[in-house]
């Protein structure tokens, strides 16, 4: 059954929400990227979220009425660093409200990095509004996987 539409709220991430957290970007990369090899192990992940993303980046999470999360967003100035939902919440608005803060969070600008495999979250972006602008082979980021820099502009 899907939940109505104002069940879902977005805020701040506690320092509690990082376990859960890393849970939602686990399941979210295992379900969208099966072909990248991930270079951290589960419980790296998890020490990351609750060691730099909670407490040192701006992040974001949604929330279900039942208190579940669903979805990650953390900020990073300009950078929008990480959005990932929990598969079974996809296509239901949530990663859209998600952009839609990121812009309120950044008027002047976003830039955003996703995988050349991706391509659902290349549709994702441009239909938000963001611009290819720079195609990577992969050798400078963790995964060694090619990427795609996007950016928006208002």
């Amino acid at each position: 059954m899907t939940p109505p539409e104002g069940a879902v709220t977005l805020r701040r991430a506690l320092p509690s929400d990082a376990g859960p957290a890393a849970g939602v970007w686990l399941r979210s990369f295992a379900a969208a990227l099966p072909s990248v090899v991930r270079p951290r192990s589960d419980d790296e992940v998890r020490h990351y979220f609750r060691h730099v993303l909670v407490p040192l980046r701006e992040t974001w999470v949604a929330e279900t009425a039942d208190e579940n999360l669903v979805g990650v967003l953390v900020l990073e100035g300009e950078e929008l660093e990480q959005l990932y939902l929990d598969p079974g919440w996809r296509g239901r608005g949530i990663g859209d409200r998600f952009v839609a803060l990121a812009k309120q969070r950044s008027p002047g600008g976003l830039v955003v990095w996703t995988f050349q495999v991706n391509a659902p979250a290349h549709r994702f972006y441009e239909r938000h509004g963001f611009t290819a602008v720079e195609w990577t082979d992969g050798s400078r980021n963790e995964e060694r996987e090619p990427d795609v820099r996007y950016v928006w502009r208002p």
